[in-house]
C-alpha cells in the first residue's frame, strides 16, 4: 500500500550540525564511551536560587504545592520577566523601557524574531543577515519559517583569530540584498569571537542608515575573557547611535550563564512596544513557556546585582581556565592545527586545513568517530570516542561553493575538567586513525 507523502521540508531535513554526532552515536552497539563536546550542554550546577526553587516545588510557599500546574499568560510570569530584566540590569544596562516575553528556550525566541523582522519569499522578501560562521539553528529556523538568509563570512586566521569583514563590505551586502534584520552574537557561538562595543556601534549605525532591525543573541553575555567591559545591544543608545532605540532586540536564555539548559526558558526582549505586542500575539499559538521552569528561573528576580556579578565572575573564572588549558594542550599535541582564540562563550574551533590530507571532510570524520572510531588511552580495555560538531553547517555557502567548515570542528567546554583534559589527545589519536584508514 502506498504511504502518504511527507512535505519537502521533512524529506530534505537532516539533523543539525550540533546534534548529528549524538544521533549517530546512539545507534552504536558496542560499549564505547563517548565524550560529547559537540553540544553546548553545560554540566555545571544551576545558580543556587534556581536549585532552591527546584528543591522546594512542594513547599508551603510554592504555587505548585497542591500539584496543580496551569498555563501561564503567554507573555510569561511577571516574576520570570523581572528575572530577565534583573539579569540585564546586573550587567550595568538600563531596563526601564525594555519589554520582555518568556519563550520556550532561546530557540523559540529565534523563531519569533525571524518571523517578526524578515519577509517571506516573493516581492516582500527580506532576508536575515548573518555573519558566518553563524549558529546553525538560525539557518534551520529561517528554513522552517519560509524565510531566507544571506551572509558575509569571517575568516579564521593563522593566529587563531576570526577577522570580521570590513564595515564597507557588510554595507555592500545590505545594499544588494536589503535584509530585514542583522543578527549579531557578541559572545559568539560557534567561534568564541568577541564583538566589542566599538564594533557594535559601527554595525548599529548601518542598521539605522538602512532602516533594519538589530538582533543580538546574548546567550553568553558576561562570558568573556578579555580585559574589557561587557558588550550588549543594551549598551547602545540614541546618544551614541541616533535612531538605534526602537529597533533593538535581544535573545536571552537560561541555558548557558545559568547552567540550566534543560529548563528550556528563553526570552525575547525589545525596546519597541509594538514589536513586543505582536510577538506575544504570535506566541499565543504556543500558549506559554513551561510554567514550572518559569517559576524556577524566576528566583533570579530577587537576587542583588552584587550577587549576580559574583556569579558572573565565578563562571568566567571556570571557563577561562578550561579554555586556556584546552588551547595550550591542543597546540602542544597537534602543532599544525589552528585553534581559535577563546575570547568569549564556551567554544573553540579547530581547523586542520594545514595538516589534513587533501579531500578531508569534517562531516565524514565525525561520522567515523561516532560509528567506528575508538581509543584506549589508558590501556585498560576501556575504549572511548569523541563527539564534535563539524562546522560546515555553520556556514551559509551554496552547493558547489568552497565551505571553510569542511576542515573545521567546534568543541564545547561542557564536559567535566577531567574529561576536557583528555579531549585533545582523543582527537589527535582519532584523527590519526581516520587519516590512516583513508589510505587503505
Amino acid at each position: 500500500m502506498n504511504q502518504p507523502q511527507m512535505s519537502e521540508l521533512f524529506k530534505s531535513r537532516k539533523p543539525s550540525a550540533i546534534r548529528a554526532a549524538q544521533i549517530q552515536f546512539q545507534k552504536r552497539k558496542d560499549n564505547v564511551e563517548a565524550i560529547n563536546v559537540a553540544i553546548g550542554n553545560v554540566s555545571l550546577p544551576m545558580h543556587p536560587a534556581l536549585i532552591n526553587r527546584m528543591k522546594n516545588l512542594a513547599a508551603e510557599d510554592s504555587p505548585y504545592k497542591n500539584g496543580v500546574v496551569k498555563y501561564t499568560a503567554t507573555v510569561g510570569l511577571k516574576e520570570t520577566n523581572d528575572a530577565i530584566l534583573n539579569i540585564i540590569a546586573a550587567s550595568g544596562f538600563k531596563t526601564e523601557n525594555l519589554h520582555s516575553q518568556i519563550t520556550d528556550g532561546g530557540s523559540h525566541a529565534m523563531e519569533l524574531v525571524i518571523l517578526g523582522t524578515c519577509g517571506s519569499a516573493g516581492s516582500n522578501e527580506k532576508p536575515l543577515l548573518l555573519i558566518d560562521a553563524a549558529y546553525t539553528n538560525y539557518l534551520a529556523m529561517a528554513n522552517r519559517t519560509g524565510r531566507s538568509t544571506i551572509s558575509i563570512t569571517r575568516q579564521l586566521m593563522e593566529n587563531g583569530k576570526f577577522n570580521l569583514p570590513k564595515i564597507s563590505e557588510i554595507e555592500g551586502i545590505i545594499k544588494e540584498h536589503k535584509p530585514g534584520a542583522l543578527l549579531i552574537i557578541p559572545y559568539d557561538n560557534p567561534t568564541g569571537h568577541f564583538l566589542n562595543h566599538e564594533t557594535m556601534v559601527h554595525l548599529a549605525k548601518l542598521c539605522v542608515k538602512y532602516n533594519i532591525w538589530m538582533i543580538s543573541d546574548e546567550a553568553y553575555r558576561e562570558l568573556f575573557y578579555l580585559d574589557t567591559e561587557p558588550a550588549s545591544i543594551w549598551r547602545l543608545t540614541d546618544s551614541e547611535v541616533p535612531g538605534i532605540e526602537g529597533r533593538r532586540i535581544s535573545i536571552e536564555t537560561a541555558s548557558k550563564v545559568w547552567n540550566s539548559c534543560g529548563l528550556r526558558i528563553g526570552a525575547l526582549v525589545t525596546d519597541n512596544e509594538e514589536f513586543h505586542e505582536k510577538a506575544v500575539f504570535e506566541q499565543t499559538a504556543n500558549l506559554c513557556a513551561p510554567a514550572i521552569a518559569q517559576y524556577i528561573f524566576g528566583g533570579l528576580a530577587h537576587e542583588s546585582h552584587e550577587d549576580l556579578q559574583l556569579w558572573f565572575d565565578k563562571q568566567r573564572t571556570y571557563y577561562k581556565k578550561l579554555s586556556k588549558r584546552f588551547t595550550e594542550d591542543f597546540a602542544e599535541m597537534m602543532p599544525g592545527a589552528i585553534v581559535s582564540s577563546p575570547d568569549a562563550a564556551i567554544y573553540s574551533v579547530v581547523d586542520v586545513r594545514r595538516i589534513a590530507k587533501p579531500g578531508f571532510d569534517a562531516v565524514k570524520f565525525v561520522e567515523y568517530c561516532t560509528t567506528q572510531g575508538k581509543v584506549d588511552l589508558e590501556g585498560n580495555g576501556k575504549h572511548q570516542t569523541l563527539l564534535v560538531a563539524p562546522m560546515a553547517g555553520f556556514y551559509s555557502t551554496k552547493e558547489g561553493v568552497y565551505n571553510p567548515g569542511k576542515t573545521q570542528m567546534r568543541f564545547a567546554y561542557v564536559e567535566n575538567p577531567e574529561n576536557m583534559k583528555i579531549v585533545p589527545e582523543l582527537f589527535v589519536t582519532l584523527f590519526s586513525q581516520y587519516e590512516k584508514q583513508k589510505e587503505k
